[in-house]
């Protein structure tokens, strides 16, 4: 079949990108309840003691199975969220929606084979984060990422460089270290559509999450 035309891909992106950021400005008085000060709340429910906003920072090994090759990369992530609303609220906890956005490279990836091609990605995605805040040093979450995907393989004769739609639908734990410090450890399927066919891919990970 045809590959995906690059153009349509980048529309898909821009459209996800400008809708999150839609929801970030079209409701932030239903961030409010982001610290056990807030007055609004009635009495005995749960307030968590941080900020609305995230910025994690964090490491990830990531699985790919694609365009005829199999290789793993060792990456960097960078993730920013920001609280939205509750779908839940109540004394021991609250289900909460938010918005995501994240940045992940890789590298190090190594085909083997004849001849052996090394690999480099990167994958640009925003989506919901639905999260269990609670009582307890754990808050479980998960949550659903769409974006772009770029395969860069060194030997351009071979493969060269390759973009396309992904996404990643997964989820994790964090846990609390301190009322604005969390440690994070997340696994994800990773979805990508290169020559017009989806590839199963997946990556697991931990890294460090700080509110303000």
């Amino acid at each position: 079949g045809e590959k995906m035309p690059i153009r349509v891909c980048r529309f898909m992106v821009l459209c996800g990108t400008v809708l999150c950021l839609w929801l970030t400005a079209a409701i932030p008085s239903l961030a409010s309840p982001c610290t056990e000060h807030n007055q609004s709340e009635a009495p005995g429910i749960f307030v968590p003691d941080r900020g609305c906003f995230e910025l994690g920072i964090g490491y990830q090994y990531q699985h790919f199975n694609v365009l005829g090759t199999t290789f793993h990369n060792n990456g960097y992530n960078v993730d920013f969220g920001m609280y939205l609303f509750d779908l839940v609220t109540g004394a021991a906890g609250r289900l909460t929606v938010g918005v995501e956005g994240t940045a992940t490279t890789g590298f190090g990836g190594n085909t083997g084979g004849n001849p052996s091609l090394a690999v480099k990605s990167v994958f640009l995605g925003a989506g919901p984060h639905i999260a269990i805040e609670n009582k307890s040093r754990f808050e479980p979450w998960i949550h659903g990422l769409a974006g772009w995907e770029r395969l860069r393989f060194t030997q351009t004769a071979t493969l060269g460089a390759n973009s396309a739609l992904g996404y990643m639908v997964g989820g994790g734990v964090d846990i609390r270290l301190r009322p604005q410090i969390y440690w994070r450890f997340q696994a994800d399927y990773l979805g990508t559509h290169f020559q017009s066919s989806l590839q199963s891919n997946y990556s697991t990970g931990s890294g460090i999450i700080l509110y303000f």
